[in-house]
């Protein structure tokens, strides 16, 4: 039978776990086509103030990656914005213009921040926290200006305030309740939490209410109620979520505070079903992950045909950390009259609990600094238990490992994702799970907020003993296999292995196909421990490094040639002016690597646009070495000592299409003023006085990292040398996707000197590096002579009435 077309609209959390628990049931049931209004692919939205913060990137808090969607067959427009859904004809239209058929369809376009109605709200530098666009406008705000207040007390508010104090700004958080995160806190909690916050740097203004925002073209602060004021650069709104129900509105579809659903998250309109935070069931919204899943599994179930109890709602709790303080609040948290409640408060070392009965009855909790009894706490609330069934297990756990091994099999432990201690336990002796990360792949547990990821480590630990070791064990490359980086390596190094087929099959791989996480990281290994038996496989890499250019936001891709040293001519600026306007390129940028680009080119496109730019590549979309940025130097600069353009363009030549671990971008100074930002380059050189620095580890992106002194030496040929050296003792000892500045973070610059100060060992490297340039040829020629290749990557694909 012809599978039935499902399409999903919203690429969040929700939509894509319901996704992927119909691909558990029946993976052959639904042709799937999903429409996502942001240009990424499924991204933890949990995590996304530590992107703001800098503890993470963008590509650490994906969930789902490009080849996720690929492997299973799932057709992704992201950047694409559902406009309209025709009922009777069974079709969504897109503002691409774009309309797809389907048999079922799926609403989960979560929420949107809710911005309050006041006078200057439209006005510049009031920017909303929800989304990753969001967090690039605030720290792109944060480089030009020192000031910023947030409306808001709650967890986002204080999320985003966090961010903004290691943004280095400051920072004043404004609510309108007498204590911060009213909603899950009482007042005792919400004060240690204050104290814990103002200790970090942030000030707060508590009992106000907001009743304009002050400036003229752009927010320079707010007015309250009282007539007080408060001076800002600019405005972080905080203050809740709205379901986004606005599509379901226009298209008939019932709705109320959120799109009304029954049970089995059906809105009134025949094969058509909403999940998530835009979704209301009886009469509730939810904002929190935890019964968004829940959600997202009933309506698996239901639509795949199996047999369900149906969604009948969830008691709301959160263990969270907030800006690195653990508060826990589940159920009831106000005290009626009726109320009793069993309190434990300790000023010295800051921990506070309150447990709230009813009847006898556990009805509600708060912790505050110590919350390890929060999943326990969750579970007893559910089922409404009695004071004395929380007491008796209180006597007997006083630690988190007593609490496992008292807790009954059928505890929730991963409150996010709904996991048991029952379903952890059955995976670990079942598939000789022995790390947390194999326990999250395998069942899902701590996976999203990671607040339980302690309580999972102590599971394995009861459960397996002395197999377990955190502080030793190194994590396994993926969830495919046990084995770890240098095992996986040393195996590919001992068994003379070549192909990411054959490492599968001689390492024993549990799924034999492997995932996204992994056949990128064999290939880039195979490679880097066998350049010249090396056989590559094409489908292992990511989709810029299989199309030889960095795709975009629309499905275009970008096509930056190479200029050694960022010098050009007068006849190649021909040339790529002229390849601009026959194929109608839509624009031509400079990049910050001093380079030229060409950005939204059709894919059928680029072997022509290279045919006749007939320049080499610029390799700008590989992890690999990247180009090298230079000054003008010593011939043209007042300023210069040395020769800083001939010496990027040796180092850029030397290294050109080298794969690494991560990108590597290289700059050259000649003189220590570094106009070409030396110091957060993974290699840059500064030319001084009668010689050259070499720095090595920095990094210039979200994790800010300063450079260290690799060395200082004398002669260009030194530091070709030693640039070799460092290059390739990264390539083998570096974990795929990991950049030089956490490298060197974790190995440690001394380390790294004490290595390469030895000539036996850069000889040793160079060599190898030698071996490892001596296959390289260039991607773009290749694809030239290679009909095939064209006929496969570069032709268009008619997917059913769409060409893609």
């Amino acid at each position: 039978m012809p599978k039935q077309k499902l399409v999903l609209i919203g690429n969040g959390m929700a939509g894509i776990r319901c996704l992927e628990e119909i691909l558990k049931i029946d993976p052959d049931r639904f042709d799937v086509t999903v429409f996502g209004s942001e240009p990424y692919p499924n991204y933890n939205r949990i995590q996304l103030s530590k992107v703001l913060q800098g503890d993470t990137s963008i590509e650490d808090i994906t969930l789902n990656s490009w080849s996720w969607y690929e492997e299973n067959h799932i057709r992704l427009y992201p950047g694409e914005t559902v406009l309209k859904i025709d009922k009777e004809k069974h079709l969504v239209k897109t503002d691409k213009e774009r309309v797809a058929p389907y048999d079922k369809l799926i609403i989960a376009t979560g929420s949107n921040p809710l911005v309050l109605p006041l006078p200057g709200v439209k006005k510049k530098g009031v920017i909303t926290f929800r989304n990753i666009s969001d967090c690039q406008k605030i720290i792109d705000y944060s480089k030009k200006t020192k000031r910023a207040v947030v409306i808001g007390g709650g967890l986002l508010g204080l999320e985003s305030a966090r961010g903004l104090l290691n943004l280095g700004l400051d920072v004043k958080v404004v609510h309108i309740s007498a204590h911060l995160m009213n909603r899950q806190l009482d007042a005792t909690a919400a004060h240690l939490l204050q104290l814990q916050l103002e200790k970090q740097g942030m000030a707060f203004l508590l009992n106000k209410r907001t009743v304009a925002i002050t400036g003229d073209e752009y927010a320079d602060g707010l007015k309250f109620d009282d007539g007080e004021e408060v001076k800002a650069d600019f405005v972080v709104m905080a203050v809740g979520i709205r379901a986004n129900k606005k599509l379901a509105e226009q298209s008939g579809i019932p709705t109320h505070r959120g799109i009304i659903v029954n049970d089995y998250m059906e809105t009134d309109v025949p094969d058509i079903y909403a999940v998530g935070e835009c979704a209301e069931h009886r009469e509730k919204t939810y904002g929190l992950v935890a019964p968004l899943y829940q959600q997202g599994k009933v309506l698996a179930k239901h639509i795949c045909g199996e047999q369900s109890e149906g969604y009948t709602g969830s008691i709301v709790s959160a263990k969270l950390k907030v800006s690195g303080v653990d508060v826990f609040s589940a159920g009831q948290i106000t005290e009626k009259e009726t109320t009793k409640t069993i309190k434990a408060y300790d000023g010295w070392s800051m921990t506070y609990r309150n447990i709230l009965v009813e009847d006898g009855k556990i009805r509600g909790a708060i912790l505050f600094g110590d919350t390890h009894e929060g999943n326990h706490l969750s579970g007893l609330i559910g089922k409404q238990a009695s004071v004395e069934e929380y007491m008796r297990a209180e006597q007997a756990a006083e630690s988190e490992t007593d609490l496992v091994a008292a807790m009954p099999d059928d505890e929730i432990v991963c409150g996010c994702n709904g996991v048991t201690k029952e379903t952890i336990v059955q995976a670990i002796k079942e598939k000789g799970l022995t790390t947390v990360a194999q326990v999250r792949a395998c069942t899902n547990a701590s996976r999203s907020c990671g607040t339980c990821r302690s309580l999972v480590a102590e599971l394995l630990k009861h459960t397996i003993g002395d197999k377990f070791d955190s502080s030793k064990r190194e994590e396994p490359i993926c969830s495919c296999t046990t084995l770890t980086r240098d095992e996986v390596v040393s195996a590919i190094r001992d068994q003379g292995l070549t192909s990411v087929r054959e490492v599968m099959n001689a390492l024993d791989w549990k799924n034999k196909n492997g995932c996204s996480k992994c056949r990128p990281a064999l290939n880039y290994y195979l490679n880097m421990v066998n350049p010249i038996r090396f056989q590559d496989d094409r489908e292992s890499r990511f989709v810029n490094e299989r199309m030889h250019a960095n795709i975009q936001i629309n499905g275009t891709y970008s096509v930056v040639p190479r200029m050694y040293g960022g010098v050009t001519s007068s006849d190649e600026l021909r040339k790529i002016a002229d390849v601009a306007d026959k194929y109608h390129v839509p624009m031509i940028k400079l990049t910050g690597g001093q380079r030229i680009d060409l950005l939204g080119v059709d894919k059928e496109t680029l072997p022509e646009i290279w045919k006749d730019l007939d320049m080499r590549s610029g390799f700008a979309y590989a992890k690999s070495v990247r180009t090298v940025k230079t000054c003008v130097g010593k011939e043209f600069c007042r300023f210069g000592t040395q020769d800083a353009i001939g010496m990027g363009i040796q180092l850029e030549k030397k290294f050109e299409g080298l794969y690494t671990p991560h990108k590597v971008k290289m700059g050259v100074s000649a003189c220590p003023r570094s106009c070409v930002e030396t110091r957060v380059k993974d290699i840059g050189v500064i030319g001084v006085q009668g010689g050259w620095e070499i720095y090595v580890g920095g990094n210039g992106g979200t994790k800010l990292r300063k450079a260290d002194l690799l060395c200082k030496v004398k002669e260009s040929g030194e530091v070709l040398e030693y640039a070799g050296a460092f290059l390739q003792y990264y390539r083998e000892n570096a974990k795929y996707l990991e950049r030089t500045s956490a490298w060197v973070e974790r190995v440690g610059i001394k380390h790294v000197r004490e290595v390469l100060a030895k000539k036996e060992n850069r000889d040793q490297f160079n060599q190898r590096m030698d071996e490892a340039l001596s296959v390289i040829k260039d991607p773009w020629h290749e694809v030239l002579h290679d009909k095939k290749t064209q006929e496969e990557l570069y032709r268009k694909v008619k997917v059913g009435a769409d060409t893609k």
